[in-house]
């Protein structure tokens, strides 16, 4: 079995390290020469993104197809490479991942969000995500390919934590009344992935995230304790002095939930709260 990946990045490294043991081969597109030794070194075979005759070949022999790279205004960068190499390969992949953001959705003022609720993304960046949801989701359909849809929350992983921003003294602890934020351990998302891959449903839609929605205040507490640091004194929520990124992330408040994904591909995370996912980053060496 054969995964190709466009855009090998944290949450794609999560996957190969799943599938590689149980016999899949990974390859993957390329920006620079750099990117291709670690990918070498890493198990990966490196395709250079402008090889077109390399890409179709390559998509020949791919049972799973995972979409990752964000768009831009252009769109989904993969959409002008990979559709046409895969006419001329004729190829068929069991399986298309598109990853895509909960942003799609919005602020909900804390509400609950489902799959099949309104889109009504507030950034650019959602906006961009909605589009690139419908223009493969829509290849699907005109190609005949199993396309499926991820909405992703904050991912996070050994690496990609809050105890790396205690220890550089970044963190921060926001006083946001009654705002949450929901999130997924990089291996549960990998393990959502996989579940997929099993139970393909052409134009599924999943939301990937744990069980408990919180705040980002208590998630910073948590981890400090943990490492036996003090956490960060709170600060007054104020959008307008954050980054464009900050303010994007802290003008929604939602939940957001896992239960299709659930129902129908059998999944359950295996950090269903951020207490038993920072206890599995720490004892990773994060």
């Amino acid at each position: 079995m054969k995964l190709f990946v466009f855009g090998y990045g944290y949450a794609a490294r999560a996957l190969a390290r799943r599938l590689t043991p149980k016999g899949w081969s990974i390859a993957a597109t390329y920006r620079d020469d750099d990117d291709a030794e670690r990918m070498r070194a890493e198990g990966v075979e490196p395709v250079a993104l402008g090889d077109e005759a390399a890409l179709a070949a390559q998509l020949a022999s791919t049972d799973a197809l995972l979409i990752t790279a964000p768009p831009s205004a252009a769109g989904c960068p993969a959409l002008k490479p990979l559709v046409p190499a895969l006419a001329r390969a004729g190829a068929f992949p069991d399986w298309v991942g598109y990853l895509s953001t909960t942003g799609v959705y919005g602020d909900r003022g804390g509400r609950w969000v489902f799959e099949d609720g309104r889109l009504a993304a507030l950034s650019t960046e959602g906006a961009r995500r909605v589009a690139a949801e419908r223009d493969w989701l829509q290849v699907g359909r005109g190609m005949g390919l199993t396309v499926c849809v991820f909405r992703l929350p904050g991912i996070y992983g050994p690496g990609r934590s809050p105890f790396d921003r205690l220890r550089a003294g970044t963190a921060r602890r926001m006083a946001a009344d009654g705002q949450v934020f929901s999130r997924i351990h990089v291996d549960d998302l990998a393990a959502g992935l996989e579940a997929s891959i099993a139970r393909p449903r052409a134009g599924g839609i999943y939301n990937l995230c744990d069980d408990e929605p919180a705040s980002g205040a208590e998630v910073v507490a948590h981890a400090a304790g943990l490492i036996g640091v003090e956490p960060p004194a709170q600060t007054a929520l104020d959008l307008d002095a954050m980054s464009p990124q900050a303010r994007r992330f802290y003008a929604e408040n939602k939940r957001v939930s896992n239960a299709r994904a659930k129902a129908e591909l059998g999944w359950r995370p295996v950090y269903p709260t951020y207490r038993e996912g920072l206890r599995a980053v720490l004892a990773a060496g994060g």
